[in-house]
């Protein structure tokens, strides 16, 4: 099923794809093959060769269509606000990437919400040293690098950093990622001791080590306003 809107050389059509409505961009142009794309909105634009049937869009953005389902999905979820926490003994705060009831994590008896906040910051932050203290060494080893010192910080933009005197800072709530993306923060600031910016050798020398990294990526910046106290 589609509904369209012919403008010019370009059409608004919604396909139905096992029960959702997927709504598209059609632009026809002198082209030879089809491309679809979605950007960060979740507005999908299909590039059609001139006189390309409807019948060949549909089928194109169907073979496409449970991708773009879970991407829309995605993109929704990044755009949901943040729960404000509640500072309870079930309360739900991350640690390594799953969900834990607060009294998992730390003590909470006879403390006010303002000390509970404290405390649990400081078992993230301890969390968080412990485990790169651990992982970092294989890293270096693999890299060949050594830096000079690591600490933990608290940072609203940062997940890691890289200073010019070798020095490598981490934010304390990688403690709240799974290992496999703290892992990826650590190969990167390792990086920056062999390339200070982000060009081609960098990324090639980050993906040599973890070649998924761009997932990584996308599940910080999918997910990291939820990983938060």
């Amino acid at each position: 099923m589609f509904v369209k809107e012919i403008i010019e050389t370009k059409v608004n059509m919604k396909i139905e794809f096992e029960g959702h409505h997927i709504t598209c961009n059609v632009q026809y142009s002198k082209r030879k093959k089809i491309s679809l794309h979605m950007d960060a909105q979740g507005l999908v634009t299909v590039k059609v060769p001139n006189h390309t049937s409807e019948e060949v869009i549909i089928q194109a953005v169907k073979h496409y269509g449970q991708w773009i389902i879970e991407k829309s999905q995605l993109i929704a979820k990044t755009q949901e606000t943040p729960k404000e926490r509640e500072y309870v003994h079930t309360g739900k705060f991350l640690h390594l990437g799953k969900e834990y009831d607060l009294n998992e994590l730390i003590d909470i008896e006879d403390l006010s919400e303002e000390e509970l906040k404290n405390k649990l910051k400081k078992f993230y932050f301890t969390s968080c040293k412990k485990i790169i203290g651990e992982r970092i060494i294989n890293y270096q080893q693999v890299l060949k690098v050594k830096p000079k010192s690591f600490d933990i910080i608290e940072s609203r933009t940062k997940w890691g950093s890289c200073s010019s005197d070798r020095k490598l800072t981490f934010n304390y709530r990688l403690a709240m990622a799974p290992i496999e993306v703290i892992d990826y923060v650590i190969i990167h600031e390792l990086c920056h001791l062999h390339h200070m910016n982000h060009d081609r050798s960098f990324w090639r020398r980050v993906g040599s080590i973890m070649p998924d990294y761009k997932e990584k990526e996308a599940f910080l910046a999918r997910q990291g306003q939820f990983m938060t106290l």
